[in-house]
């Protein structure tokens, strides 16, 4: 019988925030497939053991995952939404454990670098940098660790059964994590956008770039991020990865076909509707409240497909 739930690939283990992404975007009846990096999530999508791909791209702390973006061109699997999740750290343990036993702190690294001045409150506390947050949640579940506390979300606290000793401990609380979603070719039917995710490069000339830009100003199409990165092997020659939003259609059209002429290795990598801040960006209600201590096709295009 064939699997009417969506096949979902996500970079970690079973309530990361990448799950935690993909509920939000699919909802929570879809079949997650747990994949160990960002390259055997498009792997399995390529062969067909995922319907889609859940795959984050920036952070609002941490900035561009840049690898990640050559991954986009070089799969050629085109995107089809995105989400924007807010990041919630919390500190777990095992239930009936006090905060006062505590020896040992462990998470992913970037979300402990997102908790120093918590942690600068403790320095008893030893950290232990681990490869995903939702992995340490699980370890201190499974090896019932009684000493060791994880950094991680709610989503993680209820399936391994932990509770939250600490709520929100990161000491940014307007941290957002922007996730790109992507589908096969077959998948991706066309339907209504307002954003369009880009790449392209320029001639090695003054204003080159500018021109580009001037385009889509000129347009009424808005840049809502650029990202450079290298041509792997080219000296001065750049991949400009560009997300545009529009709210016309005519507008966002005649911007590519005048910006053809000034670039070459033209994509396009998505073209969906953007993310909308709306009352869903509040936490999913996936863990009680305990007391506390305290869709397009990747396509080149030329003058003459246009």
């Amino acid at each position: 019988m064939k699997n009417d739930k969506p096949r979902v690939a996500i970079q970690g283990i079973r309530a990361s925030f990448h799950e935690e992404a993909a509920f939000r975007f699919f909802g929570e009846d879809i079949q997650t497939i747990e994949c160990g990096s960002f390259k055997q999530t498009f792997e399995a999508l390529q062969n067909n053991q995922a319907d889609y791909v859940v795959m984050a791209i920036e952070n609002s702390i941490a900035g561009s995952i840049l690898p990640n973006y050559s991954l986009l061109l070089n799969y050629n699997f085109p995107v089809v939404g995105e989400v924007y999740l807010p990041i919630q750290l919390h500190l777990m343990a095992l239930p009936g454990v006090a905060f006062e036993d505590i020896k040992y702190v462990t998470s992913h690294p970037i979300a402990i670098r997102q908790c120093v001045d918590f942690f600068d409150e403790y320095p008893h506390l030893q950290i232990v940098e681990s490869s995903d947050t939702a992995a340490c949640a699980k370890r201190i579940h499974d090896e019932q660790l009684t000493d060791t506390v994880a950094i991680a979300n709610t989503l993680a606290a209820k399936l391994y059964g932990l509770d939250v000793l600490e709520r929100r401990i990161e000491s940014n609380k307007k941290n957002f994590t922007r996730f790109l979603i992507l589908t096969h070719h077959e998948n991706a039917d066309k339907g209504p956008a307002n954003k369009a995710s880009l790449c392209f490069q320029v001639s090695n000339q003054v204003g080159s770039l500018a021109k580009v830009l001037n385009i889509f100003a000129n347009q009424q199409v808005n840049m809502s991020k650029i990202q450079s990165m290298p041509v792997l092997g080219k000296r001065n020659e750049y991949n400009f990865y560009v997300d545009v939003e529009f709210e016309e259609t005519k507008h966002y059209d005649s911007a590519i076909k005048q910006v053809l002429k000034y670039t070459h290795n033209f994509n396009i990598l998505g073209e969906y509707m953007r993310h909308e801040d709306e009352a869903s960006e509040k936490p999913l209600n996936i863990a009680p409240e305990k007391p506390v201590r305290k869709y397009i096709t990747i396509k080149k295009l030329t003058d003459s497909n246009i």
